[in-house]
């Protein structure tokens, strides 16, 4: 009877999973093991947020591989160390694994190269739909731009897509271990897993995509981010699931996995890119720590900036242009260092992502592949084109949900519990333009 090891990492699911059907193709058994290993806590990743929701993620995936005839076997320790303990036990011949692009991963997949050797089996293509590293400029190893690059993506072969195994077979007696998660977790919390996963999917009209996906009121983006930060969605899948439904709203969303694979191609080439800036500016940032606390706390007096931070801590998550609209306010407003706004939505953010949160925060910094570097996002400009009404400001801040309409968007005479804004409306962008000499 030979035994193969399925090593989850990012890939939470039974559905298009290329780890999963190697292994159980290579082999009359399968160990579908998880590691929770310590070395992700060490490296600041283990946010509570990503925890609860990864505690969801395993619970649903055990589900799933029981209803196969299998379970999820977890091990605590060095994914590595943990790994051949249970080969050990079970007499596996070989391990797969997805590749990924992060320094972790890379370590991670080091360490069971070193133990393994070519008992050890890479899978690419389950974490992005097209591999870092696959289409590449003449005479580069990446793309630095997104557009010609998401050329590139689109005429690039996929992969077929996977079934979910019906049936698994898994020897018996191996010992497992749960995840103990601890607070303090968003109130709001998004609940994980593949079967969560595929609901939302189904039930999200990506026809509209094109016409809502910057209308803050609305709240009608996918929401899938988390789910395919942890595997629980396979981006391969929803890109062909997409386009076979066709439309605009379909082509923007798959813009958007374009994107996704896009970053993860960049740090996979420039692993520094996580904590350096992708492009030096030779900027020096304002240094102020109470500035950036009042950001933090949702308390700069600026509406739009606010009620993003304030659906960021009460989430665990935050609309995209939201997202877009707090990053500028922070790096090219206040023109603190982006690398303090990176490591706020890392400690809080359920999707939170080291390719798309630290090579997002750089697009938006200037210090990264946008080819406009010193473009500045004006909130209440923004505020009025995209929530024009002001219902999502009034969501989230209860204190001033007497103002009616777009007043809500300069509160100051009105409220006077609000906070002044901790820069004048008059000075927006100013920092920046005599930091980079534009004035």
């Amino acid at each position: 009877m030979t035994v193969s090891i399925a090593l989850f990492t990012q890939d939470l699911r039974l559905h298009d999973n290329p780890v999963l059907h190697a292994a159980r193709d290579a082999a009359d058994q399968v160990v579908p093991l998880f590691v929770l290993d310590p070395g992700v806590e060490k490296a600041g990743f283990a946010a509570p947020n990503r925890q609860a929701f990864l505690s969801d993620c395993l619970a649903d995936l055990d589900a799933s591989l029981r209803r196969a005839g299998s379970r999820l076997v977890v091990r605590r320790g060095g994914t590595a160390e943990e790994t051949a303990r249970v080969a050990a036990e079970t007499g596996a011949a070989t391990v797969h694994v997805a590749a990924g692009v992060s320094a972790f991963a890379r370590r991670r997949e080091a360490g069971l190269q070193a133990l393994f050797g070519a008992r050890l089996h890479v899978h690419d293509a389950s974490v992005t739909v097209i591999p870092p590293g696959r289409i590449a400029p003449a005479g580069r190893d990446h793309y630095a731009v997104f557009t010609p690059y998401h050329r590139a993506w689109q005429q690039s072969p996929r992969r077929t897509v996977l079934g979910a195994p019906r049936v698994i077979r898994t020897p018996d007696g191996i010992g497992s271990e749960n995840l103990i998660v601890s607070g303090p977790f968003s109130p709001g919390l998004l609940h994980g897993g593949e079967s969560a996963a595929r609901a939302r999917w189904r039930r999200w009209d990506v026809d509209a995509y094109e016409d809502v996906h910057d209308d803050l009121a609305a709240d009608s983006t996918s929401r899938l981010s988390p789910y395919l930060h942890f595997g629980c969605l396979s981006p391969t899948e929803l890109t062909v699931r997409a386009l076979e439904r066709g439309g605009d709203g379909a082509e923007a969303f798959v813009r958007q996995l374009a994107w996704r694979d896009f970053h993860h191609q960049v740090l996979a080439a420039r692993p520094d890119a996580a904590h350096r800036d992708y492009r030096g500016r030779d900027d020096h940032w304002h240094q102020d720590e109470d500035e950036a606390e009042a950001w933090r706390q949702g308390r700069t007096g600026y509406p739009i900036i606010d009620a993003g931070m304030r659906q960021l801590a009460h989430e665990g998550w935050m609309h995209n242009r939201a997202r877009l609209l707090t990053a500028s306010f922070l790096a090219k407003t206040l023109y603190l260092d982006w690398r303090i706004g990176a490591a706020h939505f890392l400690s809080l953010l359920v999707d939170g992502d080291i390719a798309n949160n630290q090579l997002n925060w750089q697009w938006v910094a200037g210090t990264g592949t946008d080819t406009r570097p010193n473009r500045v996002l004006n909130p209440l400009r923004q505020a009025d084109r995209y929530d024009p009404d002001g219902a999502y400001v009034r969501r989230w801040l209860p204190e001033l949900a007497h103002l009616p309409g777009p007043t809500v968007h300069r509160p100051w005479p009105l409220a006077p519990d609000y906070p002044e804004p901790i820069i004048a409306p008059e000075a927006l962008g100013v920092r920046l333009r005599r930091a980079r000499g534009l004035d």
